[in-house]
Protein backbone atom coordinates (compact mmCIF):
# COMPACT_ATOMS: atom_id res chain seq x y z
CA UNK A 1 0.00 0.00 0.00
CA UNK A 2 2.57 2.22 0.96
CA UNK A 3 4.29 1.91 -3.01
CA UNK A 4 0.81 2.47 -4.59
CA UNK A 5 0.33 5.71 -2.31
CA UNK A 6 4.36 6.50 -3.31
CA UNK A 7 3.17 5.94 -7.14
CA UNK A 8 0.36 8.14 -6.76
CA UNK A 9 2.14 11.01 -5.75
CA UNK A 10 4.85 10.62 -8.25
CA UNK A 11 2.21 10.41 -11.16
CA UNK A 12 -0.56 13.30 -10.14
CA UNK A 13 2.96 15.32 -9.48
CA UNK A 14 3.77 14.37 -13.21
CA UNK A 15 0.25 15.80 -14.39
CA UNK A 16 0.59 19.08 -12.23
CA UNK A 17 3.95 20.06 -13.28
CA UNK A 18 3.14 19.41 -17.05
CA UNK A 19 3.78 22.76 -18.48
CA UNK A 20 2.39 21.83 -22.20
CA UNK A 21 0.33 18.96 -23.79
CA UNK A 22 3.03 16.79 -25.16
CA UNK A 23 4.43 16.57 -21.56
CA UNK A 24 0.83 15.74 -20.43
CA UNK A 25 0.63 13.31 -23.15
CA UNK A 26 4.24 12.14 -21.50
CA UNK A 27 2.75 11.79 -18.03
CA UNK A 28 -0.11 9.70 -19.70
CA UNK A 29 2.12 7.18 -21.38
CA UNK A 30 4.09 6.69 -18.27
CA UNK A 31 1.09 5.89 -15.93
CA UNK A 32 -1.70 4.32 -18.31
CA UNK A 33 0.44 2.87 -21.42
CA UNK A 34 0.69 -0.28 -22.59
CA UNK A 35 4.31 -0.25 -20.86
CA UNK A 36 2.89 1.84 -18.25
CA UNK A 37 3.71 1.73 -14.08
CA UNK A 38 0.15 1.44 -13.46
CA UNK A 39 -0.68 -1.28 -16.43
CA UNK A 40 2.19 -3.16 -15.64
CA UNK A 41 1.51 -3.66 -12.08
CA UNK A 42 -2.69 -4.61 -13.34
CA UNK A 43 -0.59 -7.38 -15.29
CA UNK A 44 0.94 -8.75 -12.51
CA UNK A 45 -2.19 -9.13 -10.55
CA UNK A 46 -1.85 -12.86 -11.99
CA UNK A 47 0.56 -14.08 -10.05
CA UNK A 48 -0.90 -12.73 -6.54
CA UNK A 49 -3.67 -15.18 -4.27
CA UNK A 50 -7.51 -14.33 -4.45
CA UNK A 51 -7.77 -12.67 -1.76
CA UNK A 52 -4.83 -10.11 -2.85
CA UNK A 53 -6.12 -9.64 -6.16
CA UNK A 54 -9.35 -8.48 -4.96
CA UNK A 55 -7.94 -6.17 -2.59
CA UNK A 56 -5.21 -5.04 -4.85
CA UNK A 57 -7.19 -4.93 -7.90
CA UNK A 58 -9.90 -2.49 -6.16
CA UNK A 59 -7.15 -0.03 -5.39
CA UNK A 60 -5.58 -0.44 -9.03
CA UNK A 61 -8.93 0.81 -9.93
CA UNK A 62 -9.64 3.31 -7.74
CA UNK A 63 -6.24 4.78 -8.53
CA UNK A 64 -5.82 4.36 -12.51
CA UNK A 65 -9.53 6.48 -12.12
CA UNK A 66 -7.83 8.82 -10.20
CA UNK A 67 -4.70 9.33 -12.59
CA UNK A 68 -7.65 9.63 -15.55
CA UNK A 69 -9.25 12.28 -13.49
CA UNK A 70 -6.20 14.34 -13.19
CA UNK A 71 -5.18 14.32 -16.68
CA UNK A 72 -8.92 14.97 -17.73
CA UNK A 73 -8.45 18.69 -15.71
CA UNK A 74 -5.06 19.19 -16.33
CA UNK A 75 -5.53 19.05 -19.86
CA UNK A 76 -8.72 21.54 -19.79
CA UNK A 77 -6.46 23.76 -17.96
CA UNK A 78 -3.80 23.88 -20.36
CA UNK A 79 -5.98 24.43 -23.42
CA UNK A 80 -7.64 27.11 -21.39
CA UNK A 81 -4.05 28.03 -20.59
CA UNK A 82 -3.09 28.33 -24.63
CA UNK A 83 -6.77 29.95 -26.17
CA UNK A 84 -5.92 32.71 -23.05
CA UNK A 85 -2.69 33.63 -24.63
CA UNK A 86 -3.81 33.19 -28.30
CA UNK A 87 -6.37 35.52 -27.89
CA UNK A 88 -3.83 38.02 -25.73
CA UNK A 89 -1.35 38.17 -28.40
CA UNK A 90 -3.65 38.15 -31.45
CA UNK A 91 -5.42 41.34 -31.92
CA UNK A 92 -8.20 42.09 -35.19
CA UNK A 93 -8.74 45.18 -36.89
CA UNK A 94 -12.06 45.57 -37.13
CA UNK A 95 -11.85 49.17 -39.35
CA UNK A 96 -9.95 46.64 -41.57
CA UNK A 97 -12.84 46.03 -45.11
CA UNK A 98 -14.04 42.72 -45.44
CA UNK A 99 -11.95 39.93 -46.68
CA UNK A 100 -13.35 39.46 -50.89
CA UNK A 101 -15.41 36.28 -50.88
CA UNK A 102 -15.45 35.21 -54.99
CA UNK A 103 -19.67 34.57 -55.72
CA UNK A 104 -20.39 31.49 -57.22
CA UNK A 105 -22.05 31.62 -61.01
CA UNK A 106 -25.46 29.67 -62.65
CA UNK A 107 -24.08 27.26 -65.59
CA UNK A 108 -25.19 27.78 -68.41
CA UNK A 109 -26.95 24.26 -68.53
CA UNK A 110 -28.92 25.07 -65.55
CA UNK A 111 -29.70 28.45 -66.76
CA UNK A 112 -31.13 27.24 -69.93
CA UNK A 113 -32.77 24.28 -67.90
CA UNK A 114 -34.44 26.64 -66.20
CA UNK A 115 -35.73 28.84 -68.72
CA UNK A 116 -37.33 26.10 -70.61
CA UNK A 117 -38.73 24.51 -68.03
CA UNK A 118 -40.21 28.12 -66.95
CA UNK A 119 -41.55 28.82 -70.32
CA UNK A 120 -43.17 25.21 -70.83
CA UNK A 121 -44.94 25.83 -67.09
CA UNK A 122 -46.48 28.70 -68.84
CA UNK A 123 -48.26 26.14 -71.83
CA UNK A 124 -49.54 24.14 -69.40
CA UNK A 125 -46.41 21.78 -69.15
CA UNK A 126 -45.53 19.84 -66.10
CA UNK A 127 -42.49 18.52 -65.35
CA UNK A 128 -41.60 14.10 -65.19
CA UNK A 129 -38.38 11.98 -64.26
CA UNK A 130 -37.43 8.32 -64.72
CA UNK A 131 -34.03 6.21 -64.28
CA UNK A 132 -30.65 7.14 -66.11
CA UNK A 133 -30.04 3.23 -66.28
CA UNK A 134 -33.28 2.09 -68.31
CA UNK A 135 -34.97 -1.63 -68.98
CA UNK A 136 -34.62 -2.35 -72.93
CA UNK A 137 -38.20 -2.14 -73.01
CA UNK A 138 -38.91 1.39 -71.97
CA UNK A 139 -36.02 2.81 -74.37
CA UNK A 140 -36.51 0.52 -77.43
CA UNK A 141 -39.39 -1.69 -77.44
CA UNK A 142 -42.53 0.33 -76.18
CA UNK A 143 -41.27 3.09 -78.38
CA UNK A 144 -41.54 0.90 -81.76
CA UNK A 145 -37.98 -0.03 -81.76
CA UNK A 146 -38.42 -3.77 -81.73
CA UNK A 147 -34.61 -5.94 -81.04
CA UNK A 148 -33.74 -5.94 -84.69
CA UNK A 149 -34.78 -2.47 -85.50
CA UNK A 150 -31.84 -0.59 -87.67
CA UNK A 151 -32.65 2.33 -85.47
CA UNK A 152 -31.04 0.54 -82.48
CA UNK A 153 -28.03 1.53 -84.20
CA UNK A 154 -27.94 4.99 -84.85
CA UNK A 155 -28.40 5.20 -80.87
CA UNK A 156 -25.51 3.88 -80.16
CA UNK A 157 -25.55 3.35 -76.43
CA UNK A 158 -23.99 1.87 -72.94
CA UNK A 159 -25.43 -1.60 -72.63
CA UNK A 160 -25.35 -2.95 -68.70
CA UNK A 161 -25.91 -6.77 -67.41
CA UNK A 162 -29.23 -8.00 -67.48
CA UNK A 163 -31.25 -7.48 -64.00
CA UNK A 164 -31.15 -9.84 -61.35
CA UNK A 165 -34.76 -10.37 -60.77
CA UNK A 166 -36.01 -10.43 -64.90
CA UNK A 167 -33.05 -10.43 -66.59
CA UNK A 168 -34.18 -7.17 -68.54
CA UNK A 169 -31.79 -5.70 -70.48
CA UNK A 170 -30.43 -2.72 -69.30
CA UNK A 171 -29.00 0.33 -70.73
CA UNK A 172 -28.32 3.70 -70.53
CA UNK A 173 -31.05 5.64 -71.30
CA UNK A 174 -30.08 7.23 -75.10
CA UNK A 175 -33.02 9.89 -74.83
CA UNK A 176 -36.07 11.18 -71.74
CA UNK A 177 -38.10 9.31 -74.37
CA UNK A 178 -38.69 6.20 -71.50
CA UNK A 179 -40.08 9.16 -69.15
CA UNK A 180 -42.73 9.37 -71.55
CA UNK A 181 -43.37 5.80 -71.60
CA UNK A 182 -43.49 5.56 -67.99
CA UNK A 183 -46.27 8.44 -67.63
CA UNK A 184 -48.18 7.08 -70.29
CA UNK A 185 -48.46 3.87 -68.22
CA UNK A 186 -48.98 5.31 -65.06
CA UNK A 187 -51.75 8.26 -65.91
CA UNK A 188 -54.11 8.39 -68.47
CA UNK A 189 -55.00 11.38 -71.17
CA UNK A 190 -55.13 14.28 -71.40
CA UNK A 191 -51.32 14.37 -70.73
CA UNK A 192 -49.18 17.58 -70.92
CA UNK A 193 -45.47 16.58 -69.68
CA UNK A 194 -41.98 18.06 -70.20
CA UNK A 195 -39.28 15.63 -69.62
CA UNK A 196 -35.73 17.07 -69.11
CA UNK A 197 -32.22 15.46 -67.77
CA UNK A 198 -29.19 13.26 -68.79
CA UNK A 199 -28.77 10.93 -71.51
CA UNK A 200 -26.41 8.91 -72.86
CA UNK A 201 -24.80 7.81 -76.36
CA UNK A 202 -21.05 6.46 -77.36
CA UNK A 203 -19.75 9.67 -78.78
CA UNK A 204 -17.53 12.51 -77.96
CA UNK A 205 -16.39 15.38 -80.40
CA UNK A 206 -16.91 19.04 -80.38
CA UNK A 207 -20.69 18.68 -80.70
CA UNK A 208 -21.48 15.10 -79.00
CA UNK A 209 -20.35 13.83 -75.69
CA UNK A 210 -20.86 10.32 -74.11
CA UNK A 211 -23.34 11.83 -71.69
CA UNK A 212 -25.58 14.56 -72.59
CA UNK A 213 -29.21 16.44 -71.77
CA UNK A 214 -32.28 16.50 -73.55
CA UNK A 215 -35.53 17.85 -72.63
CA UNK A 216 -38.39 16.13 -74.25
CA UNK A 217 -42.29 16.69 -74.87
CA UNK A 218 -45.77 14.93 -74.97
CA UNK A 219 -49.39 16.02 -75.12
CA UNK A 220 -51.97 13.26 -75.19
CA UNK A 221 -55.61 13.88 -75.92
CA UNK A 222 -58.79 13.78 -77.75
CA UNK A 223 -58.18 16.75 -80.27
CA UNK A 224 -54.14 17.52 -80.56
CA UNK A 225 -52.96 17.62 -84.28
CA UNK A 226 -50.40 18.95 -85.82
CA UNK A 227 -50.83 22.26 -86.14
CA UNK A 228 -51.07 22.38 -82.13
CA UNK A 229 -47.20 21.18 -82.11
CA UNK A 230 -46.08 23.56 -84.47
CA UNK A 231 -47.47 26.29 -82.51
CA UNK A 232 -46.11 25.51 -79.02
CA UNK A 233 -42.75 25.01 -80.75
CA UNK A 234 -43.09 28.05 -82.04
CA UNK A 235 -44.34 30.16 -79.10
CA UNK A 236 -40.99 28.18 -77.33
CA UNK A 237 -38.01 29.29 -79.57
CA UNK A 238 -39.56 33.07 -79.90
CA UNK A 239 -39.48 32.93 -76.09
CA UNK A 240 -36.51 31.48 -75.49
CA UNK A 241 -34.12 33.01 -78.19
CA UNK A 242 -36.18 36.73 -77.67
CA UNK A 243 -36.90 37.29 -81.14
CA UNK A 244 -40.98 37.33 -82.25
CA UNK A 245 -39.59 37.20 -85.58
CA UNK A 246 -38.03 33.75 -85.28
CA UNK A 247 -39.31 31.53 -88.09
CA UNK A 248 -39.33 27.71 -88.24
CA UNK A 249 -39.37 25.32 -90.72
CA UNK A 250 -40.82 21.99 -90.60
CA UNK A 251 -39.44 19.37 -93.14
CA UNK A 252 -40.52 15.58 -93.13
CA UNK A 253 -38.50 13.55 -91.08
CA UNK A 254 -38.88 9.81 -89.73
CA UNK A 255 -38.63 8.70 -86.44
CA UNK A 256 -39.78 5.15 -84.94
CA UNK A 257 -42.10 6.47 -82.57
CA UNK A 258 -43.65 9.22 -84.08
CA UNK A 259 -45.88 9.19 -87.46
CA UNK A 260 -45.67 11.62 -89.27
CA UNK A 261 -42.47 13.19 -88.12
CA UNK A 262 -40.47 16.32 -88.65
CA UNK A 263 -37.16 17.71 -88.47
CA UNK A 264 -37.28 21.69 -87.37
CA UNK A 265 -35.08 24.07 -88.64
CA UNK A 266 -34.89 27.73 -87.48
CA UNK A 267 -33.74 30.69 -89.53
CA UNK A 268 -30.20 31.77 -88.75
CA UNK A 269 -27.29 34.18 -89.46
CA UNK A 270 -27.15 35.16 -93.67
CA UNK A 271 -30.78 33.71 -94.29
CA UNK A 272 -29.55 30.31 -93.56
CA UNK A 273 -31.44 27.53 -91.84
CA UNK A 274 -30.36 24.78 -88.32
CA UNK A 275 -31.12 22.24 -88.00
CA UNK A 276 -32.62 22.05 -83.67
CA UNK A 277 -34.96 19.44 -83.09
CA UNK A 278 -37.26 16.25 -84.05
CA UNK A 279 -41.11 16.04 -83.80
CA UNK A 280 -44.10 14.30 -84.74
CA UNK A 281 -47.38 12.72 -83.81
CA UNK A 282 -47.17 9.52 -81.36
CA UNK A 283 -47.05 6.52 -82.93
CA UNK A 284 -50.27 4.44 -82.72
CA UNK A 285 -48.13 1.01 -82.26
CA UNK A 286 -46.31 3.61 -78.70
CA UNK A 287 -49.94 4.43 -77.75
CA UNK A 288 -50.99 1.00 -77.66
CA UNK A 289 -48.17 -0.35 -76.07
CA UNK A 290 -49.28 1.80 -72.87
CA UNK A 291 -52.87 0.48 -73.03
CA UNK A 292 -54.02 4.13 -74.67
CA UNK A 293 -56.38 3.45 -77.64
CA UNK A 294 -55.54 5.02 -80.56
CA UNK A 295 -58.53 5.79 -82.05
CA UNK A 296 -59.87 7.65 -79.12
CA UNK A 297 -56.42 9.58 -78.34
CA UNK A 298 -53.63 10.98 -80.35
CA UNK A 299 -50.58 13.43 -79.09
CA UNK A 300 -47.39 15.42 -80.31
CA UNK A 301 -43.83 14.72 -78.90
CA UNK A 302 -40.87 16.52 -79.79
CA UNK A 303 -37.50 16.22 -78.26
CA UNK A 304 -34.27 18.34 -78.15
CA UNK A 305 -30.30 18.70 -76.77
CA UNK A 306 -30.03 21.27 -73.90
CA UNK A 307 -26.40 21.69 -74.85
CA UNK A 308 -27.25 22.22 -78.43
CA UNK A 309 -29.92 25.46 -77.63
CA UNK A 310 -27.43 27.12 -75.12
CA UNK A 311 -24.49 26.91 -77.47
CA UNK A 312 -26.88 28.56 -80.15
CA UNK A 313 -28.01 31.16 -78.05
CA UNK A 314 -24.93 31.80 -76.15
CA UNK A 315 -22.43 31.45 -78.82
CA UNK A 316 -20.61 28.55 -76.92
CA UNK A 317 -18.70 26.87 -79.71
CA UNK A 318 -17.35 23.66 -78.17
CA UNK A 319 -19.73 21.17 -76.42
CA UNK A 320 -16.82 19.82 -74.47
CA UNK A 321 -16.51 22.72 -72.70
CA UNK A 322 -19.77 22.52 -70.79
CA UNK A 323 -18.25 19.25 -68.70
CA UNK A 324 -14.78 20.48 -68.20
CA UNK A 325 -14.78 22.34 -65.12
CA UNK A 326 -13.04 25.22 -66.06
CA UNK A 327 -13.37 28.28 -63.81
CA UNK A 328 -12.38 30.44 -66.55
CA UNK A 329 -15.14 29.30 -68.73
CA UNK A 330 -17.57 29.27 -66.41
CA UNK A 331 -16.56 33.00 -65.31
CA UNK A 332 -17.19 33.92 -68.54
CA UNK A 333 -20.88 32.11 -69.90
CA UNK A 334 -21.76 31.98 -66.38
CA UNK A 335 -25.03 34.33 -64.74
CA UNK A 336 -24.85 36.03 -61.48
CA UNK A 337 -26.99 34.24 -59.17
CA UNK A 338 -29.67 36.45 -57.23
CA UNK A 339 -29.79 37.59 -54.15
CA UNK A 340 -32.45 36.80 -52.04
CA UNK A 341 -33.52 38.93 -48.55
Amino acid sequence: MDTLCQLKNQMLKAIEEAKALSALEEARVSALGKKGKLTLLMKDLGQKSPEERKTMGAELNALKDIIGAALDQRKYELEEESLNARLTSETMDVSLPPRFLPKGKIHPLSQVLDQAIHIFGQMGFVVAEGPDVEEDFYNFTALNIPLEHPARQEQDTFYLPPSAIDKQPLVLRTHTSPVQIRTMQKEKPPLRIIAPGRTYRSDYDATHSPMFHQIEGLVVDEKTHMGHLKGCLEEFFRLFFEDPSLKLRFRPGYFPFTEPSAEVDISWKDGKWLEILGCGMVHPNVLRNCDIDPDQYQGFAFGMGLERIAMLKYGIQDLRFFFESDLRWLNHYGFETEVRG
